[in-house]
């Protein structure tokens, strides 16, 4: 079913490499005096070779675009700060276990008195390899296991299976993934997948089998990713009690769309931020390839995060969608949008606010939710430099609505539909931020604007989850 932000039945992302060093994690060294660094810095240098060990299935033609900037190094500082760019360039690509840097004088008959030789020493990842993880969704978990091909023809390919299985979610899935050479953000993935989700709040059951492709590329500070999905639905009720209004959307559909995202985010951390700002824009155009769904569909999603004074950050967000039934059939309950619960408006319960019938909620054509944050270090800093710093106060106000509106009204009848109703909260409590994975929220909530057939959440509410209003 759709959320406010994302398709629940989306198959796990299988593309991509998974990094153990970060950029952050580097530490170049610094010499022990500054004279020494200044004769250094001032010291021309010649690159003359780079030589890679270690290599096995690995085609060296893609690695020539990871190294080329180190022979345009001038001095020594230059030719090491190069070389470890060059070292998280290898990494990045996800077929070495780890990369060395030795950097030495130049030897032989055409050594000059200033060349240099850098050497890569690598040692590949194996050629099949498992995980086996925990996973966190919006207010879930899933239990995920993982079968990966890394390097399958020598160019940073990497062929996939995975299975999760969830509270409310199963599903697996293959996944292949090829990436430009020379230009990582550049790449190309196929997935074949299959998703079984239990909705409650619908009394709902959704089976989704697809193949997807999805082509990412950046263009200057923004990310884009064009896709074409096409997917099998079959939806069935939960329970025996589930409502008319559920059991007409029961049955087989066929859904093709394209859509285009993008992307721009200057955050320092996509789960907690202090600063910077994330803007993404998603359209899904269904129907126009195949199949018999077919829509238009819009979102957006808007952060912004400054830090104050005493390490306090304040954080604003907005998000918004509408959805427009194309032909004569009107829009399916798995493409709607949904909200409510404690990774949108906190102190309603998950996905409970809108449309509903007999106690089923049906999700509705448009929507929008804000909300403003504030997030302070604990009282008295227990624990500071240590585990104390992964947790922090939390006061919150928010706010949206959801509703289906009438396409043959104009957009001042729309925005004062979507102006009704307003569904506010607000409240208190604490954040713990489990690394870059997730985190976790427990709230004391005090909902407000509550409308006739809205499940509430009056007092301590838990969420676990990525991504927050």
């Amino acid at each position: 079913m759709g959320t406010v932000h994302a398709r629940s039945l989306d198959p796990l992302p299988m593309q991509g490499p998974e990094l153990g060093v970060q950029a952050d994690d580097m530490d170049l060294g610094e010499p022990e005096h500054e004279e020494k660094q200044e004769v250094l810095e001032n010291k021309d240098v010649v690159v003359q070779h780079v030589h890679i060990d270690g290599l096995g299935r690995t085609k060296e033609d893609i690695l020539t675009y990871e190294i080329a900037d180190v022979f345009h190094a001038k001095n020594l500082i230059d030719v090491m700060k190069k070389s470890h760019e060059a070292r998280q360039r290898l990494l990045r690509l996800g077929i070495f276990r780890h990369v060395e840097v030795v950097i030495d004088t130049c030897e032989g008959a055409d050594a000059l008195p200033n060349g240099l030789d850098v050497k890569f020493e690598v040692k590949e990842l194996r050629r099949m390899t498992g995980s086996y993880n925990t996973m966190v969704g919006n207010n879930e978990g899933s239990m995920v296991l993982g079968l990966k091909l890394p390097n399958v023809f020598g160019r940073a390919e990497k062929l996939t299976f995975q299975f999760s299985y969830g509270t409310k979610e199963t599903s697996y899935g293959l996944s292949f993934f090829k990436p430009q050479p020379g230009h990582f953000e550049r790449n190309f993935s196929i997935n074949l997948y299959k998703v079984t989700g239990q909705f409650p709040w619908s009394s709902l059951r959704e089976t989704d089998r697809g193949v997807s492709t999805e082509f990412s590329f950046p263009i200057w500070r923004t990310n884009h990713t064009l896709k074409w999905e096409g997917v099998w639905r079959e939806l069935g009720c939960l329970a025996r009690t589930a409502s008319f209004a559920v059991r007409e959307e029961s049955g087989h559909s066929l859904k093709s769309s394209l859509s285009h995202t993008m992307v721009i985010d200057t955050r320092n951390s996509t789960i907690l931020p202090r600063k910077g700002a994330l803007l993404k824009i998603n359209q899904e155009l269904a129907g126009y390839t195949g199949g018999d769904v077919s829509f238009l569909k819009e979102d957006f999603e808007i952060q912004l995060n400054k830090t104050l004074f005493w390490d306090s950050v304040l954080s604003t967000s907005l998000w918004g969608g509408m959805l427009l039934p194309l032909g004569h059939k009107p829009s399916c309950i798995a493409d709607r949008f949904y909200l409510g619960g404690p990774t949108s408006v906190r102190g309603f319960s998950m996905y409970s606010i809108g449309p509903q019938s007999e106690g089923d909620y049906l999700g509705g054509e448009a929507y929008w939710a804000g909300g403003l944050h504030l997030y302070t270090p604990l009282p008295f800093r227990p624990g500071r430099g240590g585990f104390g710093d992964l947790f922090r106060t939390h006061f919150f106000l928010n706010a949206g609505n959801l509703c289906n509106l009438n396409y043959g009204e104009g957009p001042r009848a729309h925005l004062s539909k979507l102006a009704e109703c307003i569904r506010w909260s607000y409240g208190a409590g604490i954040v713990l931020r489990l690394g870059n994975i997730a985190r976790l929220e427990l709230n004391y909530c005090i909902p407000m604007g509550v409308q006739s057939g809205d499940r509430i959440c009056d007092g301590v509410q838990f969420g676990a989850g990525i991504r927050f209003l």
